[in-house]
């Protein structure tokens, strides 16, 4: 599905695409484009790119209580007309966001004022990492706890929470009742090696806890964590490499990213096992 681009006059708080008389962006729910399936009938590349966050929308909610983003031009291509020579035309774009908007991740400064911002975040912690992915079972309870990380090989990887929370993404359904993990999940975590943790729910704590735990303790102990992700159920079990780079903003604890990863041809499998932990 290719979604048309309209021009959007600044301070518009519309959805993307949104006319008098359809569905608005936040009840068309689940047609982000970032979630589809790819086309039937064409083999798949030997390595192949899985896109795992949602597309960030004029208008559209990510947590409860939080502003929306307002997305428009601040030079349109008709404006920019003027500027240049006949035939030439560009745009400039201009988002007013909050930092946790869309899928984002959390450095550990978002929790503790001496904790590392976004500009102090190692590339080795963030990119090309080694994955293991937990997945709760159908029907499972809201809390996920130790027991559902015990036995999985979590030292020096990425851990991938799928709860398959994100079905709900632009619902109401989605911004209350989310999946969680819990404090001794966290610990665990830390315990065993985990770099990064990320989970495709609303957030990562039972929000009714406002000590709020895995932030507490992940973040405390450097993990970053990336809530909000989506197609989490492509991901394969092995072989897999994560990528949640965010901007380099100095003085930001959260921002968006464009989280991905991508499958290891079964020639890199051995090349990639010897090597060590990104962290050492």
């Amino acid at each position: 599905m290719v979604r048309q681009r309209g021009s959007r006059a600044a301070g518009q708080n519309i959805g993307l695409g949104d006319k008098p008389g359809e569905k608005n962006s936040q009840e068309r729910g689940r047609e982000d484009p970032s979630r589809e399936s790819p086309p039937r009938g064409r083999a798949a590349p030997l390595t192949r790119f899985i896109d795992l966050s949602h597309s960030i929308e004029n208008g559209m909610t990510t947590y409860p209580g939080l502003p929306a983003p307002i997305i428009c031009d601040y030079l349109s291509r008709e404006a920019s007309r003027a500027r240049y020579a006949p035939g030439v035309e560009f745009q400039i774009g201009k988002i007013e966001m909050i930092a946790n908007t869309g899928t984002y991740i959390d450095a550990p400064f978002h929790r503790y004022k001496d904790g590392l911002d976004l500009a102090q975040l190692p590339l080795e912690s963030l990119a090309d990492l080694d994955t293991a992915v937990v997945r709760s079972p159908v029907g499972a309870n809201r809390e996920m706890t130790r027991a559902m990380f015990e036995g999985v090989d979590l030292g020096g990887k990425a851990v991938l929470v799928q709860t398959g929370w994100d079905v709900h993404w632009r619902t109401e359904h989605y911004l209350s009742g989310h999946p969680f993990l819990t404090g001794d999940a966290a610990e665990y975590l830390v315990a065993e090696g985990a770099v990064l943790v990320g989970i495709d729910s609303l957030n990562i704590d039972d929000t009714s806890d406002l000590s709020r735990p895995v932030h507490s303790t992940m973040l405390a102990a450097g993990v970053p964590i990336v809530e909000h992700m989506c197609n989490l159920s492509r991901v394969p079990d092995r072989h897999f490499r994560f990528f949640a780079v965010p901007a380099k903003v100095t003085g930001f604890s959260s921002w968006p990213v464009r989280a991905f990863g991508y499958a290891l041809p079964p020639n890199d499998r051995l090349r990639f096992s010897r090597r060590r932990s990104p962290l050492g």
